[in-house]
């Protein structure tokens, strides 16, 4: 195939490298990756794209996602997260065909791209889950991703409750089929859901056949205090511990939210090198709690962020997610200097970067990296005025994903000047639309 080539000319780089320097300066792109970075930047190239007066920031991050779920946002509003679990989101993914959890994952990614966002970590639903994997490839986002497994548990509609066989069977078949696809922007990840779902025996075979094939475990851990009764009452230990009794922490697990820890859980999670990832709007949307972040932090924990599934927060905007996070800790602590801007947009930058094993990749604009990039414009109203204020400060508290003006992945261009490149939004929205409509009848008739 012949080279693909791009400059990127005459935009202020946030480089989020070792110095977090800004630089004003050209980056020129050679198919995937980063080739140079210098001002008055002279290389032929098959395209130019002129980001005078804009802002280059590494692809945005985020380590929870549930494309599975963007089809049902505002399905499931105002409710605690086992009733949003039982009442709504498992019936809705229990009557997933293969086309809606392509228009659903579709739709997700539509959003994402949208919003600066070039990599996730994603759970799937139980079934049909690569029609997802299709429409990530086409897409050209990156994903670690997997099939959920859920063998175990009261309240399952029929569809979603697996035999733990057939679970794990279907899990390696996916994972042999997809992982490393897309010139390696998509990898798998086990998906087991949390542990009020799973099987011990399930499980433990997770954790050996994640060591076997050197990929990591995606899954949710102590979100909501009713959770934590449940697997305390039917594990006799709490979510961190009894994952650590089974030998799943460690460095290639990611852990989902983790909000109500307790010292000795909090000390494994640091000395395992376990992975967490804070989604801190959706925990204030099931009223799930606020997690204990800077002090993770402290204990030299990788926290990254995530936006979570669509109807457990009404979008994937991680705009809105940084600037959650910069502000709620600091009122949960009462002191203002904590979750500086600086931090939560490492958190959403290299921090998730290192969350998927791939902060030699990606998390920093610098040579040799993939060409994994936002641009965007920040000399709009809600930014104003725009002189002499941080760059990053701009980002996290005042920026918003409509200020995301060009997305590119792997030196491919997702969206030019807001206008999707490898999504038809109309249709999605407009597929989005009559697919939930069915769906929606489908649970009455159940």
């Amino acid at each position: 195939m012949p080279e693909r080539t791009l400059i990127i000319k005459n935009g202020t780089i946030v480089t989020m490298n070792k110095k977090r320097e800004y630089i004003k300066a050209d980056i020129f792109i050679k198919d995937d990756r980063i080739i140079d970075i210098r001002p008055n930047l002279e290389a032929n190239a098959e395209k130019v794209i002129d980001a005078d007066g804009m802002i280059i920031i590494p692809g945005l991050i985020q380590t929870h996602i549930h494309l599975t779920q963007s089809l049902f946002k505002g399905q499931a509003d105002d409710l605690e997260l086992l009733d949003w679990l039982k009442k709504k989101i498992w019936p809705l993914e229990a009557v997933h065909t293969y086309e809606s959890n392509y228009i659903s994952a579709k739709l997700g990614i539509a959003e994402l791209i949208k919003g600066g966002t070039t990599s996730i970590i994603d759970m799937e639903t139980v079934n049909h889950t690569e029609a997802a994997f299709e429409a990530v490839l086409g897409s050209g986002i990156r994903a670690h991703m997997g099939k959920c497994m859920m063998d175990y548990g009261k309240d399952l509609p029929d569809s979603l409750m697996e035999d733990t066989q057939n679970s794990i069977k279907e899990s390696i078949r996916i994972l042999k089929k997809w992982h490393q696809k897309g010139n390696g922007r998509i990898q798998y990840a086990f998906a087991p859901r949390f542990v009020v779902s799973c099987s011990e025996e399930l499980l433990l075979k997770v954790k050996d056949l994640a060591e076997e094939y050197g990929v990591m475990v995606h899954t949710h851990a102590s979100e909501n205090q009713s959770e934590i009764a449940l697997v305390q009452k039917d594990r006799k230990m709490r979510n961190i511990a009894y994952l650590h009794k089974l030998g799943l922490t460690g460095e290639n697990l990611i852990l989902a939210h983790c909000i109500w820890l307790d010292e000795e859980e909090m000390n494994i999670l640091a000395d395992t090198g376990t992975k967490v990832s804070h989604c801190p709007n959706s925990n204030l949307k099931l009223a799930s709690g606020i997690a204990k972040i800077p002090e993770l932090l402290k204990m030299g924990v990788n926290v990254s962020m995530g936006a979570d599934g669509a109807p457990c927060n009404n979008n994937l905007d991680i705009f809105g997610e940084m600037r959650s996070a910069a502000l709620i800790h600091k009122a949960r602590l009462l002191d203002p200097t904590t979750m500086s801007a600086h931090t939560v947009f490492e958190m959403a930058t290299i921090e998730g970067a290192k969350a998927m094993g791939l902060e030699s990749e990606i998390g920093s604009i610098e040579k040799g990296k993939k060409a994994d990039l936002a641009i965007l414009n920040l000399k709009n109203i809600h930014n104003a005025p725009y002189e002499n204020v941080d760059i990053i400060s701009q980002l996290v508290y005042s920026a918003s994903s409509k200020d995301v003006m060009t997305t590119i992945v792997d030196g491919n261009i997702l969206m030019e000047n807001r206008q999707l490149k490898t999504i038809d939004e109309d249709a999605v929205i407009s597929e989005s639309n009559r697919i939930l409509k069915e769906q929606l009848k489908k649970i009455k008739i159940l």
